[in-house]
């Protein structure tokens, strides 16, 4: 074992000096399954499923601290906006760092996207990565201790998150990879189905932040009860639509945290893949990347066009310490922060 883990160490120094960047990676395979992660932000720089690659990224390892993209990575504290950086626990004000926005945007700049996270397990089928976020990062009270493990099953990807506090604060972690499942990273993917189990979506205002109410997906376009084409209703003219240049909103699960039940799938009919997606989360946000213009490189040398990929970022909702309504996402010192979402394949 000791020869084993040596061995393994040996080669992620060797894969960090040939590229010549102070980021180290690790390969996991089981099954029809493999992964390469990178240890900057502990992302996943590719995940394939019977040899096809079904993530966006970045060949390059320098592109992940060049450009400023959540290309596969965990993003922290607190994914989404905490609307004016406002925080307030146990009668006690924090102001956390805001941007352009006045918002408190997936946990501040640099997030934990940004930061490089230490190896501290691994073996031919799972990783844990570790991140230490100092009392007062960004503004949140309390030394962090998050883990997050990446296990790969023969068909599936389970990410399972722990952590830990010194101080009360707010946690909302999530991954943030851009899934595309037709076989080309840089093909739009407004032609895969998509369903969803959830009633109902967190409603923006004009200027994208949530109002703290919920809205029916009942006779709109954001109904995905039953399979449909993304790009079916992706255009129609629809105010949340409008706000947001596409899909970009929260969904509200109805598993009730239970593992056993799937809250999505996505389908691509012309390669046949499909991915199912499990989580305890209580919420999902669905974005399909309607920021991209074709400006972005990357892999293969792809330039990632508009709606080339999708995301399933598993979570609480957005703005949540100021939305007394909705789950909790408080930690308090002597608590365990407990996650998992599954990415599960098939063809």
């Amino acid at each position: 074992m000791k020869r084993l883990l040596l061995t393994l160490s040996l080669l992620l120094t060797i894969a960090c000096i040939a590229k010549g960047e102070n980021i180290k990676t690790a390969t996991l395979q089981n099954g029809k399954m493999k992964m390469t992660v990178i240890d900057y932000g502990a992302r996943i720089q590719s995940l394939k499923f019977c040899g096809t690659d079904v993530v966006l990224g970045f060949d390059t390892l320098a592109n992940y601290k060049e450009r400023k993209q959540n290309f596969g990575a965990v993003v922290g504290r607190y994914i989404g906006r905490i609307l004016g950086g406002h925080l307030e626990i146990d009668g006690k004000e924090y102001k956390l760092q805001t941007g352009s926005n006045g918002d408190c945007s997936h946990g501040g700049t640099p997030s934990f996207s940004q930061r490089q996270w230490n190896i501290v397990k691994k073996d031919r089928k799972s990783i844990t990565l570790r991140y230490i976020s100092p009392d007062g990062e960004n503004g949140f009270p309390g030394e962090l201790t998050l883990d997050v493990t990446y296990t790969l099953l023969r068909d599936a990807l389970r990410i399972d998150y722990q952590a830990t506090t010194t101080a009360p604060t707010v946690l909302n972690p999530s991954n943030h990879s851009f899934f595309n499942l037709t076989g080309d990273l840089g093909k739009d993917i407004l032609d895969e189905s998509l369903w969803i189990d959830a009633d109902s979506i967190a409603l923006y205002n004009a200027n994208k932040r949530v109002t703290g109410c919920m809205g029916s997906v009942s006779g709109t376009p954001f109904d995905f009860r039953t399979p449909t084409a993304i790009g079916k209703r992706i255009d129609t003219e629809d105010m949340q639509l409008k706000v947001t240049g596409g899909y970009d909103h929260c969904y509200q699960l109805r598993n009730n945290g239970d593992l056993s039940k799937p809250v999505a799938k996505l389908h691509d009919k012309k390669t046949g893949l499909y991915m199912e997606v499990y989580t305890t989360e209580p919420a999902m946000q669905i974005y399909t990347a309607n920021g991209h213009r074709g400006n972005i490189i990357g892999k293969e040398g792809k330039p990632y066009v508009r709606r080339n990929a999708i995301c399933f970022e598993t979570m609480h909702f957005p703005d949540s310490p100021n939305k007394p309504q909705w789950p909790s996402t408080m930690l308090r010192p002597g608590e365990t922060f407990r996650s998992t979402t599954i990415y599960k394949f098939g063809k």
